[in-house]
């Protein structure tokens, strides 16, 4: 992707597969904020827990790799409380990065210290932190990029617990986008418009 072509909404959603070029379009869009003025900053909030092994050498390499490309952005871990979070770091010389809301959703619906069993019913999801998350994006002084997992375009998926969890996924992501003035749709690292109302 060349940057050099990419403009800053006030707020984005970006949506992919895994792979898709999701968090590198969203690096990108940093890239562009933080080198159009000396005064800007750019905040990532990264939602990843470690729940296992393959978790915590992926969320080094994650944060290894955006240190590289991204020096100039600063990492805040916060797996829950996001809204809470992007207000306190969004500020109007201040580029927000959410990185993703689809862990970040997994993290309140199935948390990291709790065992699943196969047949369990996932709870229902809390519509309180997905209003206050609508309410940070719409009142945020600065831009603010989002970045999310698109999976519900494939088969039906097998089991209960998955199909739920891909319905809530589906709601949470026609709800940022929305209140998300720009929603970005990337394939083979390609970015597709959805919506741009500028």
């Amino acid at each position: 992707m060349d940057n050099t072509k990419l403009q800053l909404a006030y707020s984005e959603l970006i949506l992919g597969g895994q792979r898709s070029g999701k968090s590198r379009r969203a690096e990108l869009l940093a890239q562009t904020w933080l080198g159009t003025s000396a005064s800007h900053r750019a905040v990532l909030i990264a939602t990843g827990q470690p729940g296992d092994e393959e978790m915590r050498q992926r969320i080094r390499r994650h944060q290894a790799d955006r240190a590289l490309r991204v020096p100039g952005m600063e990492t805040v871990e916060e797996p829950l409380a996001l809204a809470q979070t992007m207000t306190q770091y969004s500020r109007a010389d201040t580029l927000v990065v959410v990185d993703c809301l689809t862990l970040w959703l997994t993290n309140q619906l199935m948390p990291v210290n709790q065992k699943f069993e196969s047949n369990q019913a996932l709870a229902p999801v809390n519509s309180a932190p997905v209003a206050m998350l609508l309410e940070a994006i719409t009142q945020a002084p600065g831009p603010v990029v989002l970045v999310g997992n698109e999976i519900g375009m494939g088969v039906i998926p097998m089991g209960a617990q998955v199909r739920a969890f891909v319905d809530a996924l589906g709601r949470l992501n026609q709800d940022v986008a929305r209140v998300c003035q720009r929603v970005t749709l990337m394939v083979a690292g390609l970015p597709l418009n959805l919506k741009d109302a500028e």
